[in-house]
């Protein structure tokens, strides 16, 4: 009795699927729709009704389809209700990509977010490469200046005050040097500008160490006390002018490898001197830690002293 009910089910399923186009005679290969019927009749209580495969090949009997109402269609001789699961097996075409049952790829919104990380973490990668190459460099300039022998040993100067310095009293403190001459038309005027132009930016940055200006003459014979004290307050009020005798200046310069040499004199008795141009930076343990050339700028130099402070460990503790 349960296998006669099967086959008249399966026969009026048949019967309306060809009617709707389900089973029908297509050549278009738009879509194509596997529907997968499952029959399990309440009245056959452990068996498996046998599923009925079918081929929709049209969007139009999809539709049509999905209004069936199996449960009042598919009903037994005694008028029993037979239980009906169905599943909608689809492989879409190309306008069908993205809808439910198929897997997605990636929105737009993912890969762009993908491709800025991605992005992000090769520009830090790089930055931060460049940052210890930087860093490496500069420790190798400054280890190769520390083996060059650079401002060793002590002088004793006066400076435009009248007072004895050494070197050792400026132990503790970061020093901006500079040799040159008062009567020097142009370069060193330039030079200590630039030099007051970095100990001012220095000291608008809260957290930084004062830094000390210092000028030391290479004309001992025309730049006295007093002289050198008139010259040094047109730049800047921190700023020290030294001086000596020959014999003093002379030993400092060689100290920190300064050459100069008087020029021949002319008929007022006044002459040039030719010498170095750098500006010398000293650590606070009085210690030759960097120079820097006519072509820097001041941004560049400041930009320096704050790298150098920020690495700066003592050696003397």
């Amino acid at each position: 009795m349960a296998k006669e009910s099967v086959f008249k089910v399966d026969a009026r399923l048949t019967s309306l699927l060809t009617e709707w186009g389900f089973i029908a005679d297509t050549g278009a290969q738009e879509y194509r729709q596997a529907v997968h019927l499952k029959l399990s009749a309440q009245m056959l209580k452990h068996r498996i009704i046998r599923p009925v495969l079918l081929l929709a090949q049209t969007p139009k009997a999809l539709h049509r389809f999905s209004q069936l109402k199996l449960p009042d269609l598919l009903r037994t001789p005694g008028g029993e209700a037979l239980h009906v699961k169905c599943r909608l097996l689809s492989r879409q075409g190309p306008a069908e990509t993205g809808r439910q049952g198929q897997p997605q790829g990636p929105g737009l919104r993912t890969r762009l977010l993908v491709t800025t990380l991605f992005g992000a973490a090769l520009g830090g990668a790089w930055l931060a490469m460049r940052a210890e190459k930087e860093q490496r460099q500069q420790q190798q300039r400054t280890e190769a200046l520390r083996q060059a022998s650079v401002g060793q040993g002590d002088f004793s100067l006066l400076d435009h005050h009248g007072q004895a310095r050494c070197k050792a009293d400026f132990q503790g403190q970061w020093v901006l040097m500079y040799f040159g001459f008062t009567h020097c038309p142009d370069i060193c005027p330039d030079e200590l500008e630039k030099l007051v132009q970095v100990v001012r930016q220095l000291e608008a940055e809260p957290g930084l160490p004062p830094v000390q200006p210092i000028f030391i003459t290479v004309d001992p014979e025309r730049d006295d006390v007093t002289a050198m004290a008139r010259y040094v307050q047109d730049f800047h009020p921190r700023l020290l002018g030294l001086t000596g005798s020959a014999e003093q200046v002379a030993q400092v310069s060689r100290s920190y490898r300064v050459y100069y040499s008087a020029g021949p004199k002319d008929e007022d008795q006044d002459y040039i001197v030719d010498h170095s141009i750098a500006i010398y930076l000293l650590s606070p343990d009085g210690l030759f830690t960097d120079y820097y050339g006519r072509t820097r700028s001041a941004e560049q130099i400041v930009n320096s002293i704050r790298h150098h402070m920020a690495t700066f460990r003592s050696v003397l503790h």
